[in-house]
Parts: C-alpha cells; structure tokens; sequence
C-alpha cells in the first residue's frame, strides 16, 4: 500500500502566503480511507493553503470520477466528481472541529487532510445516484419488475376487495 504521508501537513513549516499541493488519488486512496460511500475512483486535487500569521485558508479543488453503486440496480457506476471547498485552521491549545474553523493544538501543528478531502468528495455525490437509462443490470432490472409493488397491486385487483376498502379505492384513482 502508498504511503499518505504527503497528506500530513506541517502546518508550522508552511511561510506566509499561499502554498499550493497537487495530488493525484487513486483506489489505494479510497482502500486507505475505507470510507462507507466510495471504495474506487481516481480524484485530481488542488490544495491551495494561504497562511496569515496563525490562519490558514484552505481552498480545495476536486475533479475526476469515482466508482459508486446504483441505487437501482447495485452494480458500480461512475460518477464525476468537480467541487470547490473550503476551509479555515488556526492554532489553539488543543484539536477541535466545528462547523466553521478547525483548531489544530498548536505544539503538534500537524493536519491531516486525507479525512476532509474524502468527505469533499461524498458531499459531491448527488443524493440519487442511478445509471443512465438502459445501463443498468437486466437481470436486477427484471428481478425488480417481478416484485414491484405495481405487479402485485395488479394481480390483488383480481381478487374480490373487502368491501370496507372500497371506498378508499375509489380515492386512490
């Protein structure tokens, strides 16, 4: 496995202004994450550090694809993935993390972005993630038709109804 040492920042090495790091992550990335939402993909990021006395500004740019399930069939799909984000660190007397500034204890003064580029990345991916129309698995995509909820009101409809649900039936068309 490739070592993500280089995702460790030193963040008291770093000189006023801005700095900027490139990083090409691939399946080993997301093997070492073993994030839930992505287990593949290949993900070009552009770290842009700009560092104000004991402030630093992160601005992390994110392009390429990562491999997902489809939500409808469970096969892997690709997803593109192009998101901006950004982040303020400042030192303080111990590790926090709220919504809006991560502290970093100032006598380590070390930040680890492996964790905060992965989940710039699971942000990314939409809510529903399903293939283009045709694309997906034709043996699930029939296995669904046979249990769907359609197929089985269909056939329950032949069968007499109790007649206190009728009138709820006659609601429902």
């Amino acid at each position: 496995m490739r070592s993500f040492e280089s995702l460790r920042i030193d963040l008291k090495d770093l000189k006023d202004g801005l700095t900027t790091m490139e990083y090409d992550l691939d399946d080993s990335y997301f093997e070492y994450i073993e994030g839930p939402e992505v287990r593949k993909g290949n993900v070009h990021v552009i770290l842009s550090i700009h560092k104000v006395n004991d402030f630093f500004e992160l601005n992390v740019h994110t392009e390429g694809i990562v491999s997902i399930p489809c939500d409808l069939c469970l096969d892997d799909m690709e997803q593109p993935i192009s998101t901006d984000n950004r982040l303020v660190v400042r030192f303080g007397d111990e590790n926090s993390d709220d919504d809006e500034i991560v502290t970093i204890d100032e006598n380590e003064g070390m930040l680890d972005v492996a964790w905060l580029i992965y989940e710039f990345i699971a942000l990314a991916i939409p809510i529903k993630h399903v293939h283009a129309p045709g694309k997906c698995n034709p043996a699930m995509i029939k296995a669904l038709e046979e249990h769907s909820a359609d197929r089985s009101s269909d056939e329950e409809s032949t069968k007499e109804i109790d007649p206190r649900w009728e009138a709820l039936l006659k609601l429902k068309k």
